[in-house]
């Protein structure tokens, strides 16, 4: 197949893959954690619309590294073009550690929602522990039998996905489901230093929401005129994604109220009670842990077939790439994975937890990664002026990117320093493990 024919991804193709990669299952939880960092409503809804300009920016940047440097097999491989072996080993697993704390994140997510309707009292944070690691379990050994769902599931349980969001939205014209608590005025008075911590752990449960536009990087040579449709494909699927995410949040504030929002459970669940009663409450709740279920999959689906490319370039042992090929399943790399994940819930069992370390891992991997647009510009100089995509206004957007989540890592250590430190020393094992491990490659 030429490269030429391998271009078929058109301006609308591209917007709807933007969107599909960033709209997850956060948005029907982290509003609340936002809510509860921020000091007032303006802090909220700023909060917001700068973490979906940040997305902006690290779209753009992802798209141009993926133009100039077309990679197969996984994200992670461009660590290694740019950085010395151990960081590149380093990062890439603590990118994986991330990736598994999502999938337990998201689980815990469900979890919330289905233990309201199944317990009559309000479960304790390990009940809703056990239920998420049973979901992770459960499709571990769907997984580990080779049974996957077919695109077509797939394809439904993201249309159900997607209704849930657009009936919350449309809760904002219910006129009967407004709260009495939609103004909000905070008491006391706030130094600058006050809204510049609120709105840096705001943005915290924000970058989770909008998290999944850095795979971008992995379609930048699929598209079709790349110098005007990635930009452009990339600008409306982010700002599509701010209207839908500000239209949410704005339901929340609206039937919820602010300051119920802070510790508000199952909010969407919530929404839905007011508009359609009990019922519509027991059935959102319901839809919604099938989804994440499905996410789940796709998660436990897909990470193991990134641990498998690690090991095929020896990055990661050999014993990642073990296959049973009567079931087509990557038998280790799915069982460390699920493991990951199972772990991650029992040390961290609360969503805040998960949400801190899984954000200040992030923010280690998005800052490096994007940082390599600086070398990868330098070494492919000589594509400047051919067809590929190279943003406008640079190096502006990757620096702010970069700054924006060094802040939010920041904003993390300052706030919960355990958390960071815990992350912090695991991505120095990591080093030393490579270099251990690199010694007795070493021939004597």
């Amino acid at each position: 197949m030429t490269s030429s024919s391998k271009k078929q991804l058109n301006l609308f193709d591209l917007t709807m893959i933007v969107i599909g990669l960033v709209i997850g299952m956060g948005i029907f939880r982290t509003a609340s954690d936002s809510a509860r960092a921020a000091i007032t409503p303006n802090v909220f809804f700023i909060s917001w619309v700068v973490g979906g300009f940040i997305a902006l920016c690290g779209a753009l940047t992802y798209a141009e590294i993926g133009s100039r440097y077309p990679i197969t097999g996984g994200y992670y491989k461009i660590f290694a073009t740019c950085y010395h072996p151990s960081i590149a080993f380093a990062i890439n697993c603590i990118i994986l550690i991330s990736n598994a704390a999502s999938l337990s994140g998201v689980a815990l997510i469900g979890s919330e929602y289905i233990c309201e309707i199944i317990f009559s009292n309000t479960p304790s944070d390990l009940i809703k522990s056990l239920v998420a690691m049973s979901a992770i379990v459960l499709f571990y050994g769907i997984n580990l039998l080779g049974l996957r769902m077919s695109s077509t599931t797939q394809n439904i349980l993201m249309l159900i996905k997607i209704s849930m969001i657009l009936l919350i939205v449309a809760a904002i014209f219910f006129p009967s489901t407004a709260t009495s608590n939609l103004s909000f005025v905070p008491t006391g008075e706030f130094t600058v230093m006050d809204y510049i911590k609120s709105f840096g752990m705001a943005l915290v449960a924000v970058s989770f929401t909008y998290g999944g536009y850095q795979q971008t990087i992995n379609f930048g040579e699929e598209v079709k005129n790349p110098q005007k449709n990635l930009p452009r494909g990339i600008f409306i699927g982010i700002v599509v994604i701010i209207l839908l995410y500000l239209s949410v949040s704005f339901a929340y504030y609206k039937v919820i109220g602010f300051e119920e929002l802070k510790n508000a459970k199952g909010i969407a669940a919530i929404v839905a009670e007011r508009m359609f009663g009990p019922t519509g409450r027991f059935a959102f709740s319901i839809l919604l842990f099938i989804a994440v279920l499905a996410y789940v999959n796709v998660l436990l689906l897909s990470n193991p077939r990134v641990m498998f490319a690690m090991s095929e370039d020896g990055i990661l042992p050999k014993a990642f790439s073990k296959k049973d090929e009567k079931r087509d399943v990557l038998t280790v790399s799915l069982t460390v994975y699920a493991l990951l994940s199972v772990v991650v819930l029992f040390f961290a069992d609360t969503f805040d937890k998960i949400l801190s370390f899984t954000i200040f891992l992030d923010s280690i991997g998005m800052a490096f990664s994007a940082a390599t647009i600086f070398i990868i510009r330098k070494k492919t100089s000589h594509l400047d002026k051919s067809q590929i995509y190279s943003m406008k206004f640079f190096p502006i957007m990757p620096v702010i990117f970069i700054l924006a989540y060094l802040f939010v890592a920041t904003s993390i250590a300052i706030d919960k320093p355990e958390t960071a430190i815990t992350a912090t020393a695991v991505l120095a094992g990591f080093l030393i493990l490579y270099f251990i491990t690199n010694k007795r490659k070493k021939p004597a």
